[in-house]
């Protein structure tokens, strides 16, 4: 009986791991497998196992980035108003999202689509600058617009036909109006030229309208961003497509082959930031890099060359006045002396440049034989 009774308890000790297995019910854990103790352990001994706790894992879930916090602006933010057509209102949300965490710049959306130079009797630009100026709403101005203006301008009454010379006076005109006002208040004007259009005609006529800008923009002072070659292929045609501001291929412009899509619009508040170093340099300051020397003059309004524009000035940044051919610069340590200045080498006469040797290239046809006179004419 005793070894009836002892076989028994063998096989049941045996069997009862199997009993009280049980399989993992929950889908979102695994159940690490754990030894029981048996009733043989139980009567003749075995170490003691200590039982180990599930583990769980759960299946991550897909996340974005967070989003960038908004920055609170300074009270003395400096406030640069992007003015235009719908195109300023494509670069102003560019512009705004390039300096969302700079709580020193703040961009001011003064788009007006459908709006241009010519149809005044829908929007007048002349009138809105002026108001903006007098009410102080910016310190610096970025301008960007024509896309409407390829149509008849209204001079005295009787209607011009597009890119005629008589237009192109009279929208040059309208240009350098609505620029006044904004620089005799003493505040920088970035004017962005027009991009490459898809349709040839239209990019044709576009690319005329830029150019008239462009001139009025240098006779004023403003600094002028040239953007046409940014938005073309390497054959230099209009493109759809071209390398972000991290020269990775995207999307630059619409479907309608006029505006900028969201990649293009980036590109183009980077040129723009471009422009803006030169005077803004953060901390709510707007300082010029390069000081005009007609500033506070009655010459300050009026229409002056081309090499005017604060980005081209480098003969009046030295001077304020254009320096002779002959002139030689004096050294630094004679522009510091106390004493009275040492008289100027004398600079060369313009007939010494027909005075080459013939057959030098500077001998443009004439010249004179080696110890003879200069050749008559």
């Amino acid at each position: 009986m005793k070894l009836r009774a002892l076989i028994l308890l063998l096989v049941l000790s045996l069997a009862l791991p199997f009993a009280v297995a049980q399989p993992a019910m929950a889908q979102d854990r695994i159940e690490v497998a754990q030894e029981k103790r048996t009733l043989w352990d139980m009567l003749f001994g075995g170490e003691e196992k200590k039982q180990e706790e599930p583990v769980r894992r759960s299946t991550p879930a897909a996340s974005l980035p967070p989003p960038v916090p908004e920055v609170e602006k300074t009270e003395d933010a400096t406030r640069v108003a992007v003015f235009g057509d719908s195109l300023a209102v494509d670069l102003a949300k560019a512009l705004e999202r390039s300096y969302a965490e700079d709580p020193n710049l703040v961009v001011i959306d003064q788009g007006v689509g459908s709006s241009g130079f010519v149809r005044d009797d829908y929007f007048d630009w002349g009138a809105a600058i002026q108001n903006a100026v007098a009410d102080d709403t910016f310190d610096i101005a970025v301008v960007i617009m024509g896309i409407n203006d390829r149509q008849n301008l209204t001079v005295d009454g009787e209607s011009v036909k597009p890119l005629t010379d008589e237009w192109k006076a009279a929208y040059a005109t309208r240009v350098t109006n609505f620029l006044q006002p904004i620089r005799a208040a003493g505040k920088p004007v970035i004017w962005l030229g027009m991009p490459p259009m898809q349709a040839p005609t239209y990019s044709a006529a576009i690319s005329q309208i830029s150019s008239v800008q462009k001139l009025a923009a240098f006779s004023a002072g403003a600094e002028f961003v040239d953007i046409y070659e940014r938005f073309t292929d390497e054959n230099g045609n209009y493109t759809s497509n071209g390398p972000d501001i991290n020269g990775q291929p995207a999307v630059m412009r619409k479907g309608d082959g006029i505006h900028f899509a969201r990649a293009g619009a980036d590109k183009l508040a980077f040129y723009v930031n471009q422009s803006l170093k030169l005077f803004y340099r953060g901390g709510g300051q707007v300082r010029f890099a390069i000081a005009d020397p007609l500033e506070g003059t009655d010459a300050l309004l009026m229409a002056r060359l081309p090499l005017q524009g604060l980005g081209q000035i480098r003969l009046l940044e030295v001077a304020g006045a254009v320096i002779p051919l002959g002139r030689v610069q004096q050294r630094s340590g004679e522009l510091l002396s106390a004493g009275p200045a040492a008289p100027l080498p004398a600079g060369f006469e313009l007939d010494d440049l027909v005075k080459a040797p013939v057959g030098r290239a500077d001998a443009f046809g004439v010249g004179v034989e080696p110890g003879g006179e200069a050749e008559a004419d």
